[in-house]
């Protein structure tokens, strides 16, 4: 791995790792990837929500849950509540609401405690990406001028990645804070 494009790739699926985390969180609306996580005990093996139900946000705190089979209604409420997601589930017989609650100053702070160790987690990963291609280098046949090149353009790509992780958990933080 010693072509800056194939590290920059790397550097840039870590960070799309960290953006799939925070699509996650909760945010004062409803969203269905907040269920993303969610897997259902259904015939016998564990699948995910979507699979076994119509998901819909019919409001900004409400997200409704529709099975497709109603045998699997309380499958579905029992994998929400094991979720640990901090979400009620309501279930009426044929379909399950879930209200969100109205998120406290000490939520919010949690959530960017949370956010916070996931920006530093991304930005291991990214000197993880830059440590294993200066050991590729280095094992190389390169000149030591190029080898001196490939670790300067190595270390502005590695930055701009942190910067760019910084830019991304400071947004969210800030949209979090500011509800």
């Amino acid at each position: 791995m010693t072509s800056l494009p194939e590290i920059k790739k790397h550097m840039e699926k870590a960070i799309d790792h960290l953006r799939g985390e925070i699509s996650k969180l909760r945010v004062g609306r409803a969203s269905v990837s907040m269920l993303d996580g969610v897997k259902v005990e259904s015939y016998g093996s564990q699948v995910g929500l979507k699979e076994v139900a119509a998901l819909g946000t019919p409001d900004a705190k409400t997200i409704t849950i529709q099975p497709w089979d109603r045998g699997v209604i309380n499958d579905v409420e029992k994998a929400i509540l094991a979720a640990n997601l901090g979400l009620t589930p309501i279930n009426d017989g044929k379909l399950i609401r879930v209200n969100l609650p109205p998120l406290t100053e000490e939520r919010r702070k949690d959530f960017v405690k949370g956010l916070k160790k996931n920006g530093e987690e991304t930005k291991v990963s990214v000197r993880n990406v830059r440590r294993d291609a200066l050991d590729a280098a280095k094992k190389s046949d390169m000149t030591e001028d190029d080898k001196r090149r490939f670790q300067d353009d190595l270390q502005k790509l590695t930055d701009q990645s942190v910067a760019e992780v910084d830019k991304i958990v400071e947004a969210k933080s800030q949209e979090l804070l500011t509800l």
